[in-house]
């Protein structure tokens, strides 16, 4: 049956992102804010392992917690994350992964609000993958649900400048804010972000060591020591 897609087309990448840390830029923060991307092309081969997994855990009654309906790294328990951890390092590919970090104190206040704070940032985030990615058919960007409006129009206009100004003319791109539980997509990309986040937030890279093939980079925004004022 023709379904009206070409095998010869450019194949459409996906990007799916998460964040670590809290937005409270006050002493009791979070010393780190992090923005991670995973870069990923069809077919999701991974997708089917993380399902079958789930299931096993249902059928062997070995959830991690009570009405368990997709991965997320910080509530999974350690016998779960490490064997996600696993799969990871074995069927994503290398250097798929991005991740912009931010040292929130030497963020001026300027930059701070999430209207300000997001299109700066993702903007360096996605600038490298879609520098780094071959030649596309479309770049679909995935979230998750974001229920405040002013940081969800704040990421839409960082996605869709980014991607104006980068992308060959006439190459589609969306914006899409979904639910993770809808996504393995976005559980993985939850996964990266939480190892990098525990390495620069806690000095814990136990987890990222595993998987530390995968990440292409950890750029620290604020590495040369600038406080931002933007």
């Amino acid at each position: 049956m023709n379904n009206g897609l070409s095998s010869s087309a450019p194949p459409t990448l996906y990007i799916f992102i998460d964040e670590g840390g809290n937005f409270d830029f006050s002493p009791t923060g979070s010393k780190y804010f992090t923005l991670t991307c995973v870069s990923l092309y069809r077919p999701f081969t991974l997708h089917t392992d993380l399902d079958t997994y789930k299931y096993d855990l249902i059928e062997h009654r070995l959830l991690p917690r009570i009405e368990m309906e997709y991965f997320h790294c910080a509530d999974d328990n350690k016998h779960v994350r490490s064997r996600v951890f696993s799969m990871l390092a074995r069927s994503v590919p290398h250097a798929s992964v991005d991740s912009v970090i931010i040292e929130k104190q030497k963020t001026g206040p300027a930059l701070q609000p999430p209207e300000k704070f997001y299109p700066k940032m993702l903007g360096y985030l996605l600038r490298y993958a879609v520098k780094k990615a071959p030649d596309v058919g479309e770049v679909v960007v995935i979230t998750d649900n974001i229920p405040v409006a002013k940081k969800r129009n704040a990421i839409e206009k960082a996605v869709k400048t980014v991607l104006a100004s980068m992308l060959t003319a006439g190459t589609p791109y969306r914006v899409m804010h979904h639910s993770s539980r809808a996504h393995y997509g976005l559980q993985i990309a939850d996964y990266f972000n939480w190892a990098i986040y525990r390495k620069w937030e806690h000095g814990d890279d136990g987890s990222h060591s595993v998987i530390a093939s995968q990440i292409r980079s950890e750029f620290d925004i604020f590495r040369k020591g600038t406080r931002h004022y933007y």
